[in-house]
């Protein structure tokens, strides 16, 4: 058995903790850490804005003139630059070091998601099993491994701020104002105690050198197995217009269109944990130290969920796995638009991301697969879709997390919630009706060709 496959994913999942043990934890902390005048809130806003244009057009030319693997590595260092602004964070470091991480932020995640499509088909081809099978299960196993960056990231945040000789405690008169039983946007949009400034320096510092690790691990290891594909594409370059446009022209395709609801509700719902339930549930109740806590409790049920559920989906199908994600979204946000936090229920503070992370690694695992499954001619192209798709969701939640209540925000994320369970199945049921036949993407040995599309690209042969 080729065990090279298998060893590429690993490095890029390993790859993506460094980097989001870094990023992650940045974004859970945004809008408590910086809360001044919503700095933190609008340079995520800034962020998911970024990715959206980035989109429209970077995937495509990054990936065919640079190869997935060194995509994935300059990417990288957009991200690294993020961590570098909030070293000392102002208007005029956080925006552009977000605007920067948002043009590396789409062709990261294609970059990726091509990759790991690439290796599931190579990998599905040797052992003479279904393509999205293979995918599935790889995908599995990257969540399994990346989610984790929750925990290590926001572990790191509450055992260096939990150093603080700043903490105070919660008054009963700032407690009404934590939870959505209480509107009003001015009260809760005031700043909390922050930590000490030199605690915030050790902890950006570390985020910075495990990003910077994050880079020399897939420029080490990581193997480069479109290189031929890369090649040809720089030897016989498409005009740029036609890949700038590859991604808007799979909007011709219904079953892309009918997807757009549930991509924009992952955006919705990992935007409502990371910056509502983190400041105005965990923040406003308990501190700013619990804020990692939480987050943990996130990550590590995201993460054994991603790995137990890419596996289940060659039994039960992408479907039932949907709505079970569907079923605990709708619990989790109905119980949170009636419950008034309490310190004294602090085993439920740590209860909801937790469930979160069991829904999150179903959107996140079967999403990402659907995509590969669905379009497997135009990878590039739909990954771009999916990561602007979900970029807006991030964008409009975080737009409008200043200005309204919320519980407004509670109802829209319903919304949209509800609106996915409408169209998803129509996607569903197209693709069992008319299944998308899957493409030989080739092997690792003996030089041999996969057509694609009319092209011909040649896989280089890789030693076991």
């Amino acid at each position: 058995m080729n065990r090279r496959n298998l060893k590429n994913v690993l490095v890029v999942s390993i790859g993506f903790l460094s980097l989001f043990t870094a990023y992650g934890g940045l974004q859970s902390l945004q809008s408590s850490l910086n809360a001044e005048e919503g700095m933190g809130v609008a340079s995520l806003s800034v962020i998911y804005a970024s990715i959206i244009i980035s989109s429209m057009f970077l995937p495509p030319l990054m990936i065919k003139n640079l190869g997935c693997k060194w995509t994935i590595v300059v990417s990288m260092a957009c991200y690294v630059s993020y961590s570098f602004g909030n070293l000392y964070p102002g208007w005029y470091t956080l925006i552009p070091t977000s605007a920067i991480l948002g043009l590396g932020g789409s062709p990261l995640w294609s970059a990726k998601c091509t990759y790991l499509t690439i290796s599931g088909n190579l990998q599905a081809s040797i052992d003479g099993k279904k393509g999205s099978d293979v995918i599935n299960s790889y995908f599995g196993i990257f969540f399994f491994i990346f989610q984790s960056s929750a925990v290590w990231g926001n572990l790191m945040s509450s055992l260096i701020f939990g150093q603080d000789s700043n903490k105070t405690s919660i008054s009963e008169e700032m407690l009404q104002y934590c939870g959505a039983n209480v509107c009003d946007v001015t009260l809760s949009n005031t700043t909390t105690p922050k930590p000490e400034q030199k605690l915030v320096h050790i902890l950006v510092g570390c985020y910075i050198g495990v990003g910077i690790l994050a880079m020399i691990i897939v420029a080490v290891f990581l193997d480069n197995i479109d290189q031929e594909q890369t090649r040809q594409f720089r030897g016989n370059r498409e005009p740029f217009c036609q890949t700038f446009l590859s991604t808007f022209s799979l909007l011709k395709d219904r079953r892309l269109l009918m997807l757009i609801p549930l991509t924009m509700y992952s955006g919705f719902e990992q935007s409502f944990l990371s910056g509502e339930y983190t400041k105005n549930y965990v923040t406003c109740a308990l501190g700013i130290h619990y804020v990692g806590y939480a987050m943990i409790c996130f990550g590590a049920t995201n993460s054994v969920c991603s790995f137990a559920f890419g596996k289940l989906a060659e039994y039960t199908g992408r479907a039932p796995l949907f709505f079970l994600a569907a079923l605990i979204n709708l619990s989790c946000i109905l119980a949170l638009l009636f419950w008034k936090p309490d310190p004294g229920q602090r085993p439920l503070f740590f209860v909801f991301p937790a469930l979160w992370g069991m829904a999150d690694a179903i959107w996140q695992t079967q999403t990402n697969a659907l995509y590969g499954v669905l379009f497997p001619r135009a990878k590039e192209a739909a990954f771009a879709n999916y990561r602007m798709w979900e970029s807006l969701g991030f964008v409009i939640a975080f737009a409008y997390s200043t200005f309204i209540c919320l519980e407004t925000k509670l109802y829209i994320l319903l919304s949209v919630l509800l609106l996915t369970a409408v169209t998803y199945p129509v996607v569903e049921y197209a693709e069992n009706k008319n299944p998308t036949p899957p493409i030989e993407e080739g092997i690792y040995s003996n030089k041999k060709e996969a057509k694609e599309g009319g092209s011909t690209f040649i896989i280089a042969e890789l030693s076991l």
